[in-house]
């Protein structure tokens, strides 16, 4: 039998694995199966298993995860498989058992160098404040490599390839030629994870809730070698044009459904509650559309105003999905970092400035979140909301826009936004 044949007949063998995969003593043969292609995924949380993981081992890959949580770790290791449930908008449940999967602990550093060695492509999900302890292990394993690797990042970051970079090149020697084959390729992480309360982690400590989304939009130029063959990827070749509008458009729609949802009933609960309302889904629509008005003009050749308005329809009826759970208070929280002048609010704001766009009905949500005032299940305050309230606010709105969100006078577009809204905003 040929090598090609040999495959042929494995991936067959696979396709009927997956096809009744309800038994996870199959996860055995799927490593059989992958032994071809091997993803090492930094990062066994909510986007690491029931996205990241989840598209790859459907495809037929083995899914290596690296974390630091114990007992995440040992299940993995014991059962090589965990059940992924779709909360469909109608209410349905769809369980997906995703097969073919182990883990190592983070903190054994030897098995996560040596795993970096032999992986064919590598993933993080682990958030900002982790990414530096991810690099410097990746670095020396990256070290031992003879291939090209590329490097996945499922990271809600702006210049992402930039930092990880700088990140892997402090650990790495001044002449090595290691970075010249190793690509690292930023993302577009539009994938919304549903609430799961601590019954549902107790019932299974695997289980991960999801949307129906399922889309991974990524840099098709980042990578060292071709993107990779698997349902769900989408490669573009203008990725900051994709994280411009997830920030722009859907994280500032998504915060601005809670703003103005508390602005018109402050004991709201339920983001989808909000919807309900029509006068905060006719506002949301439209500033989500100012802002998609400044992205058609900045990015012509990658974004154009029809798709854009179907994706502000899409992503509405996402916002609307009861069963993700997502509350009025998780959505807003934290307005130091989301009125920041690089974030949802202010950032679209300037762009619009500087497109020559409109954006008072973002402006209008922004006013909105000066007065956001919504509590945990505990009656308590976001910490920096706190702060920002007690130490901030009461400064007035000069003190906001210049110590807060930052906006820079010696800048024209952001002195234009400064001298606009110190004359519309009132704290």
């Amino acid at each position: 039998m040929t090598h090609e044949s040999w495959v042929a007949t494995v991936r067959w063998v696979g396709f009927i694995i997956h096809q009744y995969k309800a038994d996870c003593r199959f996860a055995l043969y799927s490593r059989i199966l992958n032994f071809i292609m091997k993803l090492l995924q930094f990062g066994a949380g909510n986007i690491g298993r029931s996205f990241i993981g989840q598209l790859f081992a459907r495809a037929g890959w083995a899914v290596t995860f690296v974390d630091i949580d114990e007992q995440i770790v040992a299940e993995l290791n014991r059962r090589r498989c965990y059940p992924v449930i779709i909360k469909h908008p109608d209410g349905r449940e769809e369980r997906i058992e995703v097969t073919g999967v182990d883990a190592i602990n983070g903190t054994d550093r030897k098995s996560v160098i040596e795993a970096v060695r032999s992986a064919d492509l590598i993933a993080t999900s682990v958030g900002t404040g982790a990414l530096p302890r991810v690099s410097e292990m990746v670095a020396e394993g990256l070290q031992l490599r003879r291939s090209s690797v590329s490097i996945i990042l499922a990271e809600n970051i702006r210049n992402g390839a930039t930092v990880v970079r700088q990140q892997l090149q402090r650990h790495l020697p001044h002449d090595s030629a290691v970075l010249s084959r190793t690509g690292v390729v930023e993302t577009s992480i539009g994938k919304m994870v549903p609430l799961m309360t601590e019954d549902d982690r107790e019932a299974d400590p695997l289980q991960v809730f999801a949307e129906p989304y399922n889309t991974l939009i990524l840099d098709r130029l980042g990578f060292r070698g071709p993107v990779p063959a698997v349902a769900g990827i989408t490669a573009v070749d203008n990725i900051t044009a994709y994280v411009d509008r997830k920030l722009f458009v859907h994280n500032m729609g998504h915060a601005a459904c809670a703003y103005l949802g508390y602005r018109e009933n402050p004991d709201l609960l339920f983001l989808w509650q909000a919807l309900e309302m029509e006068s905060v889904q006719r506002t949301v629509r439209a500033a989500m559309q100012q802002s998609a008005a400044a992205l058609a003009r900045t990015y012509p050749n990658d974004l154009d105003p029809e798709g854009l308005e179907e994706h502000i329809n899409d992503l509405l009826s996402r916002f609307a999905n009861r069963s993700l759970g997502d509350t009025v208070y998780r959505v807003g929280r934290d307005l130091p970092r989301k009125l920041h002048k690089s974030d949802r609010m202010l950032g679209a704001m300037l762009l619009a400035q500087r497109m020559e766009c409109a954006y008072d009905r973002i402006m209008e949500a922004t006013a909105a979140a000066l007065r956001f005032r919504a509590r945990d299940e505990s009656g308590q305050l976001y910490p920096s909301d706190q702060r920002f309230l007690e130490q901030d606010l009461p400064r007035g709105i000069t003190h906001v826009l210049h110590s807060v969100c930052e906006l820079d006078p010696a800048d024209p577009v952001e002195n234009e936004l400064l001298s606009r809204l110190s004359h519309s905003l009132d704290v």
